[in-house]
């Protein structure tokens, strides 16, 4: 079986090899969909009397059918000569490349992790595909979901990353 400390790295690892791929102004895009989509679940979950009432599995997915849709969307993007950022934001190829796989790597670290930290919010619904982790194991995982985007960011500061991600979009992409 495998860990899924290994898988959430390797993902991030997918994530930045795709990010090299598409360059760091779309993938900078991606990163306030995801910052736009942990505002939103945070918001609702917190303050919607209709969303505070689910738990458990019903949780998870309400939670998913929110973050992949958005997070789908933000990989759609435009082709940037109609943004008209073309000149500014591909100078440089290898440049280009290296900060989008940075970048892309970041955007793993927030979708897998988002995703990782509702399943282990839920207390991992799937009994048939994840099974009781050894106590080394447990340990680590339960490090990592301190960091983890939901957690990571927390109620004041999931607000100033999006006013952070608003000022991006107005300053690079307006």
């Amino acid at each position: 079986m495998v860990n899924l400390i290994y898988i959430f790295w390797m993902y991030v690892i997918l994530f930045a090899i795709i990010g090299a791929m598409r360059g760091w102004a779309k993938e900078l895009l991606v990163s306030f969909s995801v910052i736009l989509v942990l505002a939103i679940n945070h918001l609702l979950f917190r303050y919607v009397d209709m969303f505070q009432k689910i738990d458990g599995t019903s949780l998870f997915w309400a939670r998913i059918w929110i973050t992949i849709p958005l997070v789908y969307f933000g990989y759609q993007t435009v082709g940037f000569e109609k943004l008209n950022i073309s000149g500014k934001a591909r100078k440089d190829k290898l440049q280009d490349a290296l900060f989008g796989a940075v970048m892309g790597g970041f955007n793993g670290y927030l979708v897998v992790g988002t995703i990782w930290s509702y399943l282990h919010d839920a207390n991992y619904p799937f009994p048939n595909i994840f099974h009781d982790p050894t106590q080394q194991i447990a340990e680590e995982i339960a490090r990592m979901m301190v960091w983890m985007p939901p957690h990571a960011f927390g109620e004041p500061g999931i607000y100033f990353a999006v006013m952070i991600a608003f000022v991006f979009v107005i300053v690079v992409f307006v």
